[in-house]
């Protein structure tokens, strides 16, 4: 008499459950790692504001408290036409001092996650005027000076640095390091891309550049909602927010980003986070339609003036 035959069916479902309990762990695993990389909050430096206040006081930084107001004329313009047509805004800012364009974050903390609305980012610090930065709460890597202050040294990409004597320059981040622009002066630097316009020619291949190739990202090519920042000269600089995603507004392609920035006189231009980050506040208010439907998305950073 053999006792193999019932043995087996126990066996299977021994197999069975130890396999789907392998996946199990395997997906638990996955969400675990992917919570705690996009979604849970990592603060890296908490109140920022005061951070940067002992940074300058222990350099003995300059302030522009006793500067003329930053000059700043909104329009809403459009690009294109019939079913390409884009609506885009522009602020045009002219700066006493270039330590009056400022970055802030989400929750005033450094870190990855951390996210609020532009608008409500505007508020805490009393802008004036803001517009999304490069949310780079989403990624770990980067060079990141904020008002004059190195929060973060990995080198990955093209960036832009705004320099002390008003300037801006687009460069690739894997030939310098961090401590040695601010050595040259850096006041801020913004780690996303890809670069418009530099000595005052489009940058060639920018329809070809992808900025992120982790897990959730997508293509950034094709029309879209945009932000740009661009240096007409020293101090002299333009926000551009393009409105996309609905029917009223196409979005617009990188060339055609380029394109506008030229046409404003931006002699360098650079990219920052678009789709539903692009945001633009003037005196508290959203003036543009963020992502198509007028709903602030959360972001890490804005850069403002006031």
């Amino acid at each position: 008499m053999t006792t193999d035959a019932p043995t087996r069916p126990r066996r299977l479902r021994r197999r069975i459950v130890a396999a789907t309990a392998a996946v199990l762990l395997a997906l638990s695993a996955i969400t675990a790692w992917a919570l705690n990389r996009y979604v849970i909050d990592h603060v890296e430096v908490a109140h920022a504001s005061a951070y940067e206040a002992q940074v300058a006081a222990a350099t003995q930084a300059d302030d522009a408290d006793d500067a003329d107001a930053p000059q700043i004329t909104l329009t809403q313009e459009t690009y294109g036409s019939g079913d390409g047509q884009a609506t885009y805004y522009v602020a045009d800012v002219v700066l006493s001092d270039i330590t009056q364009l400022r970055s802030a974050f989400a929750d005033d903390a450094f870190g990855e996650n951390i996210t609020a609305d532009p608008s409500d980012i505007a508020a805490q610090v009393g802008a004036a005027l803001a517009i999304n930065g490069d949310y780079y709460g989403f990624r770990t890597t980067g060079i990141e000076i904020r008002n004059g202050v190195i929060y973060r040294d990995e080198p990955a990409r093209t960036g832009a640095v705004i320099y002390a004597d008003g300037t801006m320059d687009v460069y690739d981040e894997t030939t310098t390091s961090a401590q040695e622009l601010l050595d040259d002066g850096a006041w801020q630097t913004l780690s996303f891309g890809p670069a418009l316009v530099d000595d005052g020619a489009v940058v060639e291949g920018i329809d070809q550049v992808e900025v992120d190739t982790n897990v959730g990202n997508h293509s950034i090519q094709g029309d879209q909602p945009r932000t740009a920042i661009g240096m007409i000269d020293a101090n002299h600089y333009v926000f551009v927010v393009v409105d996309g995603r609905s029917s009223e507004s196409a979005g617009v392609t990188l060339d055609e980003l380029a394109q506008i920035m030229i046409d404003l006189g931006a002699t360098e231009a650079y990219n920052l986070d678009g789709g539903g980050s692009s945001t633009m506040v003037s005196d508290g208010s959203v003036i543009n339609v963020p992502g198509g439907s007028g709903q602030e998305r959360g972001t890490s950073d804005i850069l403002w003036v006031g």
